[in-house]
């Protein structure tokens, strides 16, 4: 039995728009696609000014936010990969912004 292998050619991000309940791309093939914000806890529980405090990596293959050290693939997106983040870190990360630290 012989089986082709499709290669799939993910687009390019172009611009980059978070709202208080959507993350929203623009790509390269002319498409614009949106995720609930639910499914990156840490965009969530950003600020406005750290939302939109984005750039593109790797060409547009991914997005990156600096002030809340959280990095998204398009490719993880466009597949409908929330984050991959265990719940133990982000309760971590959660408790350092607040300035609480947990034991």
């Amino acid at each position: 039995m012989t089986t082709s292998v499709m290669k799939i050619e993910i687009p390019n991000a172009e611009k980059v728009k978070v709202t208080d309940d959507t993350l929203s791309v623009d790509l390269s093939d002319g498409r614009t696609f949106s995720v609930p914000l639910g499914w990156f806890p840490r965009l969530a529980h950003a600020t406005k000014k750290e939302r939109n405090n984005w750039r593109l990596i790797g060409k547009g293959q991914g997005i990156h936010w600096p002030d809340i050290d959280e990095d998204i693939s398009i490719e993880g997106l466009l597949a409908g990969r929330p984050s991959g983040e265990s719940q133990k870190s982000f309760k971590k990360w959660l408790a350092q912004r607040s300035g609480h630290k947990k034991k």
